[in-house]
């Protein structure tokens, strides 16, 4: 099990708690982004005793994650974020599962969280991720999912580089683009205080949510895909100047998409190599899994 946590004090030690009560006998592994507010304090006194890698800086959700896998020696690795707690039997309930559909290679939780029931992420037309409460999702939600480790492996591990954001669509996307299915579980429950760490609707959520998405398209996509909703976030860009009433959310300000499509320019090299790499553990057509679950409910 890797808890990632960031500036969690106060949050990890509920999360431990919850851990320390699973009927499944677990192995934790924390991985501390480089936090400054007593965080370490508070896990060096938790009685639950977990390992701990502390980060020299903080390298995201992803990152964090992406610097655990190698170290993780189980069937399974679990991806659990600080402000989730999960119920006694969620563990259980996520193992039972894998061991009993050998196609599936990621199980996701029933999050409960303020604004709903989650039970994972969903594709819309556009390719962004969003939560669902469907029950059989795209992709499962990164706070809190099991996966089995050699086919996170296989498909290429945990994509660090998105720091966070995305990089549990964008492995639940290579996962199935490899021929393994996503299941939700209902009995794997967790409490999840959504954002604790990253504040949803600041710019940088609205920088790494709109770089990451269009990142992930480019990687997992179809090509047409992909470049089509390149050029519409470009054109969009291009034309807030001369809009009389441009959108007042923080992700329509102009300083900050110019700065997303910057870095996606950047990165845009390593990015259509890493998709060569997908594209050589694909044994799904990237057009069919995009016609089966682009706009699903």
């Amino acid at each position: 099990m890797v808890v990632v946590t960031w500036r969690g004090r106060g949050l990890i030690g509920r999360c431990l708690d919850a851990l320390a009560a699973q009927t499944r006998v677990h192995r934790v592994l924390v991985i501390d982004n480089a936090s400054s507010d007593g965080t370490a304090e508070e896990l060096a006194t938790h009685p639950l005793r977990p390992h701990v890698l502390r980060m020299r800086c903080n390298t995201g959700y992803a990152g964090a994650l992406a610097t655990a896998l190698p170290q993780v020696e189980t069937p399974f690795m679990g991806w659990l974020n600080d402000d989730a707690q999960p119920e006694p039997n969620w563990l259980a309930a996520l193992e039972q599962a894998l061991d009993y559909d050998g196609t599936a290679a990621a199980a996701a939780s029933v999050l409960h969280t303020e604004e709903g029931i989650s039970t994972g992420v969903a594709l819309t037309r556009l390719g962004y991720g969003r939560d669902t409460a469907g029950a059989s999702p795209f992709g499962f939600c990164g706070g809190a999912a099991l996966l089995r480790t050699n086919a996170l492996r296989r498909i290429g591990g945990v994509p660090g580089s998105l720091f966070c954001y995305y990089e549990d669509t964008d492995t639940s996307w290579r996962l199935r683009l490899a021929g393994y299915r996503v299941v939700a579980v209902p009995d794997a429950r967790v409490r999840h205080l959504g954002g604790a760490s990253a504040r949803h609707g600041t710019p940088s959520f609205h920088r790494w949510n709109e770089r990451n998405h269009l990142l992930v398209l480019l990687r997992c996509a179809p090509a047409r895909v992909a470049a089509q909703e390149l050029a519409r976030f470009a054109g969009l860009t291009l034309l807030l100047p001369f809009h009389r009433n441009p959108p007042r959310t923080p992700n329509f300000a102009l300083r900050l998409r110019l700065r997303v499509l910057t870095e996606v320019a950047l990165r845009l090299p390593a990015t259509l190599l890493a998709r060569h790499q997908i594209g050589r553990c694909t044994t799904v057509s990237r057009t069919t899994l995009w016609s089966t679950w682009a706009g699903r409910p």
